[in-house]
């Protein structure tokens, strides 16, 4: 999947790199410093699951994985001329709804089909994101540019049930609010008369383990947790 997007990307930027000169579009565009905009896109959060060595002696456990669901953000861009139009920093505080599912599978819990038992658990996010990212971008051709983008970004969960009191008879998996990720990334960009109009996809991981062990059934087999997240953006800049 990462890989057809950046070969649609690479694609895009060949295609547009052979055109004709024709007018520009939003010809001072780039003699601001200061560029303001707004974010709109959809996502799909993940996690990198480590369980516990001995998961299967202590739990009959033979494997947890980890699937994501689609997701959504919307955010407002603030980008920053340094130096020379082709490197900017980009700030874009966004709000992101993300949805990630454990599966469980174990050895000593069947179906009525004599299948060993999967069951799975829930965990929804609603974030706060920060990210800070510098800005690579190519030269103008017409009202085409590319860009590549790499920083980071801190993420504070507002729906993180971090000091929540455990339902032992409902357990649930439960996160850390803060998390730091680093961010990789690139996209197009479209000069129309009196805005620019962009396509961004960016990869995020985070650094530190998000997980927290209570001693509930579905957090024993765990060991850490790490989130992760595949970004797909359409960007309005004035």
């Amino acid at each position: 999947m990462k890989f057809l997007v950046f070969f649609y990307l690479l694609l895009v930027s060949f295609c547009a790199f052979t055109q004709k000169e024709k007018p520009q579009n939003y010809k001072r565009y780039d003699e601001r410093a200061l560029h303001f905009g707004f974010m709109l896109g959809f996502n799909k959060s993940d996690f990198i699951v480590y369980q516990n060595i001995d998961a299967y002696q202590k739990y009959g456990l033979i494997s947890v994985t980890s699937k994501g669901i689609p997701g959504g953000q919307v955010g407002i861009v603030s980008t920053l001329k340094l130096w020379t139009p082709m490197v900017r920093l980009r700030i874009i505080p966004t709000l992101s709804f993300q949805e990630r599912v454990l599966n469980y599978t174990f050895v000593n819990k069947k179906d009525p089909n004599g299948k060993n038992l999967m069951y799975e658990e829930r965990v929804g996010s609603t974030d706060l994101d920060l990210p800070l990212m510098l800005q690579f971008r190519t030269l103008r051709l017409n009202n085409f540019a590319a860009y590549l983008l790499v920083g980071g970004q801190f993420t504070l969960d507002l729906q993180s049930q971090e000091k929540a009191s455990q339902s032992y008879t409902d357990p649930f998996i439960k996160i850390k609010k803060k998390d730091y990720q680093g961010q990789i990334g690139g996209g197009v960009e479209f000069f129309a008369p009196y805005f620019k109009f962009g396509m961004e996809v960016k990869y995020s991981q985070g650094f530190n383990n998000s997980f927290i062990q209570d001693n509930t059934e579905p957090s024993n087999p765990i060991d850490r947790l790490y989130n992760k997240t595949l970004w797909f953006s359409f960007i309005f800049e004035g």
